[in-house]
């Protein structure tokens, strides 16, 4: 992990100028305040905006832009820069003014520390303290964290019980056969994932029965009972459309990936209504508005900016104009 973020930093600018952040489009959403912009606060303010490139982050790219064109700004459009160091550094340097982005994603890759903090809020605030260096601000968090953890289906979930992680590895030393694990490769070799999870839980779980795929066929073998258990990302669309139950991470193990609004301080400076316009919407987003979202493009195979934009409208943030 370490040696992937230096090396990672050391490319930072070959990724800038390989990533399209010199480019991007304008946002042209006819849209007007609800209850967010009123008065047009950004009125005459000319804002980027980026994000990485899977699912979740297209949808709070836009949710993020949408919005700011509501307030009154001007917005460009850069999300969907391929993987996380190229959208950090844009906001880093000024190329584009702002992103969601994850706790854990900032404190353990970029910050590069390597034991997460288990409480989310102590987390986010020693983020938000060591990026100010950075020339980056962090606004309030929300309650939408997409971390680890494991799910298992309906059938499964009524016949076993376990409602924890905990009561799997209760259920691995009562009934050993009973414990079967789909998991991608990364996550079984890591010591934030199957390897620190197995330690922390005191769980026995012979190598028979771990089996290792990639993220989609997880979900599908999962929900097909093929394994008991699959390693699962707790804001993913699937987990509610393949109607999954996840596991509480009750020793809190895994580390918090809470979402949070990534500014520019320069930018959010001169334009200090970005916190205003974000912090309601921020404060609305949680694990389950996220797997809805999720669903909506990787599921009914919507697109993300329009799925964003309805939401906001859905909760009244936005009107349309």
């Amino acid at each position: 992990m370490r040696v992937r973020v230096l090396a990672a930093g050391a490319l930072a600018g070959s990724l800038l100028a390989g990533c399209g952040l010199t480019s991007g489009s304008p946002m042209v959403d006819d849209v007007k305040p609800g209850s967010i912009g009123q008065g047009l606060p950004l009125k005459g303010a000319q804002l980027t905006v980026t994000s990485k490139e899977f699912t979740e982050q297209l949808i709070l790219g836009a949710v993020m832009g949408i919005a700011w064109e509501a307030a009154g700004a001007e917005v460009l459009d850069r999300t969907g820069i391929q993987g996380s160091i190229g959208a950090r550094e844009a906001v880093k340097s000024g190329t584009a003014d702002g992103m969601y982005e994850y706790t854990g994603t900032a404190w353990i890759t970029y910050q590069g520390n390597s034991k997460p903090i288990t409480d989310p809020q102590k987390q986010w605030e020693a983020v938000r303290d060591a990026d100010l260096a950075n020339g980056i601000t962090w606004l309030p968090p929300a309650a939408l964290n997409n971390t680890y953890a494991l799910a298992m289906n309906r059938a499964n979930a009524e016949k076993y019980g376990t409602k924890t992680l905990s009561d799997v590895a209760a259920l691995s030393v009562s009934d050993p056969n009973a414990v079967t694990l789909c998991v991608e490769s990364e996550f079984a070799s890591r010591d934030d994932g199957l390897i620190g999870m197995q330690k922390a839980y005191g769980m026995k779980i012979p190598n028979s029965h771990i089996t290792k795929m990639d993220t989609g066929i997880i979900y599908t073998q999962a929900a097909k009972g093929t394994c008991t258990y699959g390693e699962v990302f707790t804001t993913d669309g699937r987990i509610k459309a393949m109607d999954l139950t996840v596991m509480e991470d009750d020793k809190h193990f895994f580390p918090n990936y809470n979402v949070a609004p990534e500014i520019n301080t320069k930018a959010l400076e001169n334009h200090p209504a970005i916190r205003e316009v974000l912090d309601p919407i921020t404060r609305k987003l949680d694990n389950t508005v996220a797997q809805t979202l999720n669903a909506k493009v990787d599921v009914e195979g919507q697109d993300a900016h329009e799925v964003a934009l309805d939401w906001l409208v859905q909760e009244g943030f936005i009107k349309k104009g």
